[in-house]
């Protein structure tokens, strides 16, 4: 791998982004980013995913210069549908993915952390997307994800401005779950990805499939979809083990079956 390392411990991946200096999003570190994703989907000792930057960003956007590249209108709008694409698989990915964010994550940097389960931030990171200033508009999904996580009127603002906001605006806003000091973001992420590794594979995914409907207008569709997959969840081994546990006041032993 050029652009990312990865490695996993204890049921937690990490995948790093590092390509110095700003950690920019180039069509060859999203190529990579889908080959991890496709090994950690294949691993089963794997069950929850981090995602955070090396040095001093999370990812300050995407890569500028490759745009200067690119010739055609259609030639963008292919690049801006492979990372939509992308990003919406991590949305449904079976295994929860947290980003972790310290320094800045800006346009397409934030778009990526938009597309995780979630996102924890160091108080004094810098989100937004400031695409307009440039003259352009966010590719990622970032003008429909934004809107979803801080509202209409928020997310205008940040567009219309280009200036970002901090980990601690984020989480007031409902961008970020947790802010954290920058030297505790890590450690703090770790400990919650831990605690969600340690649930059952296959309700995590079931939850994570059902979230998804909550992201359309189609709730009926995901109440008939949850009847289902709580039926389905119910019978697996890891239900009948997650209520034999409770009734016996022990730890659960979860096995992905």
């Amino acid at each position: 791998m050029e652009f990312l390392n990865w490695s996993y411990q204890g049921m937690v991946a990490t995948i790093t982004i590092n390509r110095p200096p700003a950690n920019a999003l180039s069509s060859g570190l999203l190529k990579e980013l889908s080959a991890v994703l496709d090994e950690v989907e294949a691993n089963e000792e794997i069950r929850v995913v981090l995602i955070h930057g090396e040095g001093r960003f999370f990812s300050a956007g995407a890569d500028i210069k490759e745009f200067t590249t690119i010739e055609t209108g259609e030639a963008f709008a292919e690049l801006s549908t492979y990372g939509q694409d992308l990003f919406e698989r991590m949305e449904r990915f079976p295994k929860p993915i947290i980003a972790a964010i310290h320094g800045a994550a800006l346009g397409g940097g934030l778009e990526l952390a938009m597309g995780c389960h979630f996102r924890l931030v160091a108080d004094n990171a810098k989100l937004g997307l400031p695409e307009l200033q440039l003259g352009l508009i966010p590719g990622f999904a970032g003008t429909q994800r934004l809107p979803r996580y801080v509202g209409a009127a928020r997310a205008a603002e940040m567009l219309f401005t280009s200036e970002p906001i901090t980990g601690l605006e984020a989480v007031q806003y409902g961008l970020a779950n947790h802010a954290y000091p920058e030297s505790e973001l890590l450690e703090n992420a770790y400990k919650m990805a831990k605690k969600i590794a340690k649930k059952s594979p296959v309700s995590i995914k079931a939850a994570i499939e059902l979230l998804n409907y909550s992201k359309t207008d189609k709730f009926q569709e995901g109440v008939k979809k949850e009847a289902k997959l709580f039926g389905e969840v119910f019978i697996s081994n890891d239900g009948k083990e997650g209520i034999s546990a409770f009734i016996e006041k022990r730890e659960p032993n979860f096995t992905g079956k």
